[in-house]
């Protein structure tokens, strides 16, 4: 099996999500930077060798965590405890997606001291509808700087500041990011003794900035002239909202936002995702609406998998501090019936894989505790699909380029 050599082979055989770690390795060779479909990816700034960043890129590598725990399931994987809960606070609880169960941790690892630091990303305060990375200090920033971004974002390019402080610090990110954390802590003694916890998200896939385009151009409204930018939250799951300096103010809700699945704009790397579900983090929070979609608006809950011990005493410490709301214990085919997409995509991803290989490109290493193997569908379908997209060009990638002014 064929795995890639370099980082352009990542970005040309569609496998970079622009999660920053080349960046973060080797600012003097790397640089993340929009490519003209709006998505992030590493512009080459200067020579240098990539052997360092291949040994975590999730676009060559993706591996779970290295724990065994008391649960395991063929879809969803290793866990301590699957279960109901929300945010404590009911601010967090309301500006937070969903339950704001992520928002909460956060801001529970910072009140008790565990950590002095969180690594998140935030909007863009100069333009609100990208996003950034940032280091929030306290439980206000956290809270603040809350709420679902579903456009690119590049985290892990705030990594080396992070582990420069060398202070104890969390990381809430996407799956992808996880994994590329828990396979660079192998090699980085900072990380692996200052990082306290690695919370994330159950994701249904990043979307390029193609689909935030396209509704401002619904409403109008020039990317310069946008002041907010809000995806979700503010509610369960809360409205898309956008404000301009003007005064104007544009809302969509939830299903007319995402309900055209062929309107996303998901990015190459997350349809053919190994571990959209958390597996290399400590905690994973969750969507929990039956059949996949939600009805109306509510309160908000999160379905939580502990994975790891880390997760489970840090979940327990939360509801104790009241950080957490805890609610009923969820089975793992309850959780199929609240995700049924990533039902699917774990039993197609075998023949995706299959089908990039036939068509010549190479594939990430993956471990086998990932069973992508084991729920191997066979679907020829999904394989020829994919070799037939991959011929047609549809997965390649040309890496940006930046212009000596930027």
């Amino acid at each position: 099996m064929a795995h890639p050599k370099s980082v352009k082979e990542v970005v040309n055989a569609g496998l970079c999500i622009g999660c920053g770690l080349c960046e973060a390795l080797a600012p003097d060779r790397w640089q993340m930077a929009y490519t003209e479909a709006g998505r992030l990816r590493p512009a080459m700034i200067g020579p240098g060798s990539d052997a360092e960043i291949l040994q975590a890129c999730p676009g060559a590598v993706a591996q779970p965590n290295d724990e065994a725990a008391p649960h395991r399931d063929a879809i969803w994987g290793e866990y301590h405890r699957m279960q109901e809960a929300w945010a404590g606070s009911p601010e967090a609880r309301y500006r937070g997606a969903t339950g704001g169960v992520l928002t909460a941790l956060g801001m529970h690892l910072l009140h008790s001291g565990q950590a002095r630091f969180i690594l998140h990303c935030m909007a863009d305060p100069d333009a609100p509808m990208r996003s950034v990375w940032c280091l929030s200090e306290t439980p206000e920033q956290v809270l603040t700087r809350a709420g679902s971004r579903y456009g690119p974002s590049d985290t892990l390019a705030g990594l080396e500041a992070a582990l420069a402080r060398d202070e104890p610090f969390a990381i809430i990110a996407k799956p992808c990011d996880a994994g590329a954390v828990r396979a660079r802590a192998k090699h980085d003694q900072r990380l692996a003794n200052n990082l306290v916890a690695l919370l994330v998200m159950v994701c249904g896939g990043a979307s390029d900035l193609g689909k935030s385009r396209a509704v401002l151009d619904e409403f109008d409204v020039a990317e310069d002239d946008v002041t907010l930018f809000r995806y979700r939250g503010f509610g369960n799951p809360g409205p898309t909202r956008i404000e301009t300096g003007d005064g104007r103010a544009f809302e969509k809700t939830y299903l007319d936002m995402w309900a055209d699945e062929a309107g996303w704009r998901i990015q190459t790397r997350c349809k053919v995702c190994p571990d959209a579900l958390g597996e290399a983090a400590d905690i994973a929070a969750a969507d929990i609406w039956p059949g996949g979609a939600p009805e109306g608006e509510d309160a908000g809950f999160n379905g939580v998998i502990a994975r790891t011990e880390t997760g489970e005493a840090l979940y327990r410490a939360a509801c104790d501090a009241g950080a957490l709301s805890s609610g009923s214990v969820i089975t793992p085919r309850e959780f199929d019936d609240y995700q049924p997409h990533q039902v699917r995509k774990k039993h197609a991803l075998a023949a995706r894989l299959r089908g990039m290989q036939a068509a010549g490109l190479p594939v990430y290493d993956h471990d086998p505790r990932l069973r992508i193997d084991q729920v191997d569908a066979g679907n020829a379908h999904q394989e020829d699909g994919t070799a037939q997209r991959v011929r047609q060009g549809r997965f390649h990638e040309d890496l940006p380029e930046i212009s000596k002014g930027d």
